[in-house]
């Protein structure tokens, strides 16, 4: 699964990275997350079918005819071998696709002393992106929630030895199809959505201050030990 992630990038790498040619989030409101966790406003990309726009989605997705927004509550991951089929993410898969960018993800290591967290970022230290899905939802009293899932898929040799599941990481040539709107075909899609290479994976223990949301900073990302 992907619960936990970082995103610290300065906000006109963020633009120039994704290709960004609008944005309601502008860059005041805008801040680094060592620690960016389920049911969030998380910085999240779609493509409007002429320009990329950055704006915030709110982690965990409710579908259009979720009679209850806690729905979302479950809908924090989808996994990649059926949400094409899938109710609650078949239209999004087909038509509301996302990039959610990232520098780094954390995830939990058993071991016999209990879970360590590890986190893993790109070897090059490059912003990657999620392959995310987004969906609106009207509440009864009005109320409209942008919200969003993360992909997860198979494990990479690397994180076989971390967890059971691994978020689906984009190629950078993968970013643009996974964006356009045009492209509904599922097998076209079902492409880009596969384990990252793992040899340009790395990963360390972390501090065990990222176990709470409440915990915020750049201690949060080093490498302890």
């Amino acid at each position: 699964m992907c619960g936990r992630f970082a995103l610290y990038a300065d906000y006109e790498a963020l633009l120039v990275r994704f290709s960004v040619g609008e944005s309601a989030l502008d860059q005041s409101s805008y801040e680094a997350n060592y620690n960016v966790a389920p049911y969030q406003q998380i910085v999240a990309i779609i493509n409007d079918g002429e320009k990329n726009r950055l704006g915030a989605l709110r982690w965990g997705l409710i579908p259009s005819w979720a009679k209850d927004k806690k729905i979302g509550y479950k809908m924090v991951n989808a996994r990649a071998e059926t949400a094409a089929e899938k109710p609650s993410f078949r239209h999004a898969f087909k038509r509301k696709r996302c990039l959610i960018p990232a520098n780094a993800f954390y995830e939990w290591r058993k071991d016999q002393s209990g879970k360590t967290p590890m986190l893993i970022h790109l070897a090059s230290d490059e912003l990657f992106a999620f392959a995310g899905l987004w969906e609106s939802w009207t509440a009864p009293d009005g109320e409209l929630i942008h919200s969003c899932t993360i992909l997860t898929t198979q494990p990479n040799a690397l994180m076989a030895d971390i967890h059971d599941r691994m978020p689906v990481i984009l190629s950078k040539q993968a970013e643009g199809v996974w964006l356009d709107p045009a492209v509904q075909d599922p097998h076209v899609l079902q492409e880009l959505i596969k384990p990252y290479d793992a040899e340009e994976l790395q990963a360390y223990p972390a501090s065990e201050a990222v176990n709470s949301p409440k915990n915020n900073g750049a201690e949060l990302i080093r490498e302890i030990g």
